[in-house]
């Protein structure tokens, strides 16, 4: 049996495109991207919220900013506002990798790419993805597999899932025939790591 521990080698990549996709493009699906980014992985990541939403000094004060508003913006915004609060909640740290990884958040509804497999981290974000591609009607006959993976919002459940879907998307490009394995790899990774996935096909 082979070894799926280990990342794929960048060499032995088939051109899989994947997009990660949370709420707020911030933490979990940042995290995500990072990691496979780092991997070599053909990646992309998005949020499905109507803005960027990140926690402020009180729960009815949340720090709100428009999707594009870049990483660096929002770091120097925050840093201005309270430095000490925002070391302490991990919130500096977080926008120093996002920053680090891309430009900007981005809405999915706004993107106009295709991908082979989407990724989402919470079942909110599985339904407004579905929702929208169903919406979006199958102009161009392509499939695309939605997979979500639960994961809370906090940093450290962020890392826990960023290794994940690493191990997923791995498992994936070890296959000889995506289409015709991916049932079979999504059960083994179940088997494996105790996730409790959805899986669905929508098409672009």
């Amino acid at each position: 049996m082979s070894d799926l521990s280990g990342p794929v080698p960048v060499q032995h990549r088939r051109g899989t495109v994947y997009a990660v996709i949370c709420a707020s493009n911030q933490n979990r699906s940042m995290e995500a991207h990072h990691v496979l980014a780092k991997h070599g992985f053909n990646i992309s990541s998005y949020g499905t919220g109507s803005a960027v939403r990140l926690p402020g000094p009180s729960l009815d004060r949340p720090n709100i900013y428009s999707f594009g508003t870049p990483y660096e913006e929002i770091y120097q915004d925050l840093i201005r506002k309270d430095p000490q609060l925002y070391t302490n909640n991990g919130l500096l740290q977080m926008l120093d990798r996002n920053r680090r990884t891309k430009r900007a958040p981005e809405q999915w509804q706004e993107s106009k790419a295709v991908f082979d497999v989407i990724f989402t981290c919470e079942e909110r974000c599985y339904d407004a993805v579905v929702e929208d591609l169903l919406n979006r009607g199958e102009t161009l006959s392509l499939p695309v597999h939605v997979i979500n993976l639960e994961i809370r919002d906090n940093h450290d459940d962020a890392a826990v899932g960023g290794k994940l879907f690493l191990q997923l998307a791995t498992m994936i490009e070890r296959a000889q025939d995506r289409e015709d394995e991916l049932g079979r790899i999504l059960e083994d990774f179940q088997r494996q790591t105790d996730a409790n996935l959805l899986h669905t096909i929508c098409y672009f």
